[in-house]
Formats: structure tokens, sequence, C-alpha cells
């Protein structure tokens, strides 16, 4: 469903974002043997180049402010709190698989 949505937005000429915070922790996961090693170099070619579609979404204190709508209680994770108010401030789906997410008043896409 993700993979079809994802590709469904490709092909209507809508960009991904792609939150930083997510960036970092793929670097971190690498590190740790956690995902394939080279992923994050791939995923940051990506957003180097102009025709793939995906964008990185910056935490700005846009989205920090959106995190007080992203109640604690719901997702006590800092970074996932930060995806999920990030995509509140964009005002776009949020595909994730993580089940807190999945639960709270965002809408999300798995």
């Amino acid at each position: 469903m993700a993979r079809d949505f994802i590709d469904r937005e490709f092909h209507a000429g809508n960009d991904i974002a792609l939150p930083t915070i997510c960036l970092a922790e793929m670097v971190y996961l690498e590190e740790r043997g956690c995902i394939e090693s080279g992923l994050p170099s791939r995923v940051l070619a990506a957003l180097a180049s102009d025709d793939t579609g995906w964008i990185d979404a910056p935490l700005s204190r846009a989205v920090a402010e959106k995190m007080r709508e992203v109640a604690r209680s719901q997702i006590p994770d800092m970074p996932d709190r930060i995806i999920t108010a990030t995509a509140l401030h964009l005002g776009v789906p949020l595909v994730s698989r993580d089940g807190r997410i999945r639960l709270s008043a965002v809408h999300t896409v798995w």
C-alpha cells in the first residue's frame, strides 16, 4: 500500500518529502548495521537530484511549533514526533508503519 501510494504520487507529478531527521536516523542505523550499507548515500543522492521527486523537509521553527499538536502520551519518541509534526506542517499524509504514529490523529499510509 505504501509503495503504491508513493508510486501514484510520483506519477501524478507530486514530490515526496523526507524529514531530515530520517536522514540522521538512517546514518545511525547504518552505523549499527540495522539497515543496508549504502542506503543513506543513495537517499542523499536521490534528494540531490532534481528529477527523482524526493525532497527534504528540514526541521524548522514551524515544525517545532507543530510538535505541540502531537501528544507526547501518544508518540513519546522525539524523532517520531518530529516526523509526525513535519507531516502536519506540510499538510500531507505520513507514510509510516510505526504503530503509535498510525494510531495517532495524523493521516498515515501503510
